[in-house]
């Protein structure tokens, strides 16, 4: 079995949403992979931080869930390939945190 952790590349720039359109700043305690306000991502890794995605497409999040050991979840879909991923939620990040209020507005079964 392969270690993931060793297909993990770093990447924590600012970036602004292609949804929302707002300035992202990097994360203080993750890589950020999604918009904390709109929690819109795009479809761009393979691997985390490969950006070697051939689909490029918007990916909405659809749904959250709470992980033992990673802790809130966030579920993506993509607009395009219809893939679905998970990421981890930045709900304590001092430079920004996610927005829990719409978080908690995702669809839950």
């Amino acid at each position: 079995m392969k270690n993931n952790r060793s297909k993990f590349t770093k990447i924590n720039n600012s970036f602004d949403c292609i949804n929302c359109k707002k300035h992202v700043p990097p994360s203080e305690r993750t890589c950020r992979n999604h918009c904390p306000f709109c929690l819109t991502s795009l479809h761009v890794d393979i691997n985390p931080g490969d950006r070697a995605n051939p689909c490029k497409g918007i990916m909405d999040a659809i749904n959250y869930d709470v992980d033992g050991k990673k802790g809130l979840v966030l579920i993506f879909k993509c607009r395009s390939c219809k893939e679905i991923t998970r990421n981890i939620a930045s709900i304590d990040d001092p430079q920004q945190s996610d927005d829990y209020d719409r978080i908690l507005t995702l669809n839950q079964p």
